[in-house]
């Protein structure tokens, strides 16, 4: 199985940026992405990216602030996230190969790195 470890993470102010990592330790097969959750609250989809149709996707909530972008030579998923906001605090999640119905189960995940942003 694929194992994932998230770097990136840091208590930074609101409007400044951070960039997730999530390195891969054997190769996923369809897919990587991010997820999120903050205390007391559902987990929630970032953005995904699909290797054999090359596409990548940023849920709406996110677009325009957050990239995803995959380094295939490093084996490396990241997570490029601008203009910060206090509600974007929560711990991220890096996940490989996951199923979807009928909710997000299986596939790899990561330990999580924290991302906690002041106003």
């Amino acid at each position: 199985q694929v194992q994932l470890v998230e770097s990136g993470g840091g208590s930074v102010a609101a409007g400044e940026s951070l960039k997730l990592s999530c390195k891969a330790i054997g190769f996923p097969r369809y897919s990587m992405g991010w997820f999120r959750q903050a205390p007391g609250k559902e987990r929630e989809g970032v953005a995904r990216i699909w290797f054999a149709l090359d596409k990548t996707h940023v849920e709406d909530p996110f677009k325009g602030r957050f990239t995803i972008s995959h380094d295939k030579a490093e084996n490396t998923l990241y997570l490029q996230m601008n203009n910060l906001k206090p509600e974007d605090s929560a711990m991220y999640y890096c996940a490989a190969d996951w199923m979807e119905l009928p909710k997000v189960h299986g596939g790899s995940w990561g330990p999580g790195t924290q991302v906690s942003v002041f106003s």
